[in-house]
């Protein structure tokens, strides 16, 4: 197959303005297949004083250095961003699509006959796709929970649909993620112990049903795909801990914890972590779904995690919210109107440095696109320069104190 992806053999036709059958540069490269080997982790290094790991994650689309921060490319794209800056300019390793939405639009059979989400967007490197369960189970007052999946009406046209733990699988496989997660509920917080244990009995359930059609299933397009069970529980401690070992029974690829960063404490969701995290298997990646700003992330590391996604940097990027490593700036006040400073100095990208916050902040304010794109740019950029700082703080055994020097810092108001 010969799609345009920077992966690469380039040939060009050069222009010729006095042959009249002259035509522009045309780009053509030629794919280059992505190995079919089962995904494995490899841990590197332990922190001295915390229970943080660096280590890599081997896929079929490439390598993957833990910790990593994923970009949300929720419907095959990570808004405002073009998949080259994302790979050349970004360094995002892998990015994250989301099941319901590409499930819905632009369906799952235009993206097979594209070859799979990689060939369709033209993203060479890993993708994970989550199951579209926080996404349904969002849906409280359009979805009906049974002991066979969610029947659900579609935000966009409201056509009826339902997802099982089966199908999913199927969806995922179609789709072609690297690595593919269970169906889940994302129990409501806050919810009472009763609910919280009878929707995490219900996940527990399903995943039997997923893992099964996982195991009886193939991956379609020559690459293999990692199966992730999601521990769930919500903020109770039994539960949690009930949730993790109970997963653990499956011996899969990788681990998820999902159902926080949904409106509990910080603290709560820190001790909820810790709990999950002394149970995980060592040997084995462990993915906090949905978290979340700098500090979340570098306060779970701390506690044991390897891999984040979050819309935090994309999302409050594009409505003038900027991450940098002396603090959080807002973008939009008014004493940045005559800022001729660079957007972030030194910077982790082009955008920080060609810049003034004054001129961004007029974009912003003025809701122009630009605006959104370098915004975007900057604090997706900024998610992987942390991530790299950690990972070599880890190696080098100074993580812990180096957290809590750069938590201060990154909880500053600018």
């Amino acid at each position: 197959m010969a799609f345009v992806n920077n992966n690469y053999s380039r040939h060009t036709h050069h222009n010729n303005h006095n042959n009249p059958y002259f035509c522009s540069y045309v780009f053509i490269y030629l794919y280059l297949p992505p190995s079919s080997c089962q995904m494995q982790f490899r841990l590197e290094n332990k922190d001295n004083t915390t229970y943080a790991r660096a280590g890599v994650i081997k896929t079929g689309h490439g390598d993957i250095k833990t910790p990593v921060f994923m970009p949300v490319g929720t419907a095959g794209t990570v808004k405002a961003v073009h998949q080259r800056e994302l790979k050349e300019d970004i360094g995002a390793q892998i990015i994250l699509g989301n099941t319901y939405h590409l499930y819905l639009r632009p369906g799952t059979d235009i993206i097979a006959k594209a070859g799979g989400l990689h060939a369709f967007m033209n993203w060479p490197k890993p993708i994970l796709t989550d199951s579209g369960g926080y996404q349904v189970f969002s849906l409280a007052d359009n979805r009906k929970l049974t002991e066979d999946g969610a029947i659900f009406n579609s935000h966009i046209d409201g056509s009826r649909h339902q997802f099982t733990p089966e199908n999913i699988v199927d969806i995922q496989r179609q789709i072609g993620g690297d690595i593919i997660m269970a169906f889940d509920e994302c129990a409501p917080y806050p919810c009472d112990h009763r609910y919280a244990s009878a929707s995490t009995d219900l996940t527990h359930r399903w995943l039997k049903k997923g893992f099964r059609r996982y195991s009886q299933t193939g991956a379609l397009y020559g690459y293999s795909q990692a199966f992730f069970p999601i521990v769930q529980g919500s903020i109770y401690p039994d539960l949690r801990s009930a949730s993790a070992t109970e997963v653990t029974q499956y011996d899969a690829q990788g681990y998820a914890i999902g159902g926080l960063s949904v409106g509990e404490p910080e603290n709560t969701m820190y001790e909820m972590v810790e709990i999950v995290t002394g149970i995980l298997p060592e040997n084995k990646p462990r993915y906090l779904m949905g978290v979340g700003t700098p500090v979340n992330i570098l306060e779970a590391i701390g506690r044991g995690i390897d891999m984040f996604d979050c819309v935090i940097p994309t999302r409050n990027g594009r409505n003038g919210m900027l991450f940098t490593r002396n603090g959080i700036l807002n973008i939009r006040n008014q004493k940045w109107k005559d800022d001729f400073s660079p957007v972030d100095d030194p910077g982790t990208i082009f955008a920080d440095t060609q810049y003034s916050r004054a001129y961004l902040r007029h974009l912003v304010i003025s809701n122009e696109i630009l605006g959104a794109q370098i915004a975007t740019l900057h604090n997706l950029s900024f998610f992987m320069w942390l991530m790299e700082e950690a990972r070599k703080k880890i190696k080098e055994g100074v993580f812990g104190a180096w957290k809590k020097q750069m938590i201060q810092q990154l909880s500053t108001r600018l």
